[in-house]
């Protein structure tokens, strides 16, 4: 069907407009960190609060107060735990996972490489992304928390202080 309701409609303007208001003072009074990506906890966060507005959106089983609330609970929740993981080692371990080395000197860590089960060719893609093509210019590939690839090439290695807590880096 091409349209419920006319009601309907004014119904997604009215609660839409409100509700993306409310979150765009939510997130700026919450802080940059509330959207950011730097560990996936942080990236489920963004998705749920997606989730969220999209529901607001279009049900109208869920009202505007209601969605407005789970929108602060998961800002808050947020606030909470990035501002407590910042502050407390022990948690921001348990939320988070360390970096981890990929390759080191133009070698494959195998151990590392199965343990997050990548396979060679989506290291092997992440150095080309950096327009290099010898992974013997390669000092390291890095796994970030996030997810994503950090390439460092031997010429912008320097005293490598930037692997300190990399996991697998002091084992080379």
């Amino acid at each position: 069907m091409w349209i419920d309701s006319w009601d309907a409609i004014g119904r997604v303007l009215l609660v839409g407009a409100a509700s993306y208001g409310t979150l765009v003072l939510i997130l700026r009074a919450t802080g940059k960190r509330t959207l950011s990506q730097l560990n996936a906890f942080d990236f489920i966060v963004t998705v749920a609060l997606g989730s969220t507005l999209a529901t607001i959106l279009l049900s109208s089983s869920v009202s505007w107060l209601e969605g407005l609330t789970a929108l602060i609970l998961l800002a808050g929740l947020q606030f909470v735990v990035a501002w407590s993981s910042s502050r407390l080692p022990w948690l921001r371990n348990l939320l988070t996972t360390q970096p981890a080395l990929l390759l080191a000197d133009g070698q494959f860590l195998p151990d590392s490489m199965k343990e997050h089960r990548l396979a060679e060719s989506e290291v092997r893609q992440a150095v080309r992304m950096q327009g290099i093509g010898d992974l013997n210019d390669v000092r390291a590939v890095i796994l970030e928390t996030n997810g994503t690839f950090s390439v460092i090439s031997s010429s912008q290695y320097g005293n490598g202080s930037a692997l300190e807590d990399v996991r697998h880096a002091g084992r080379r």
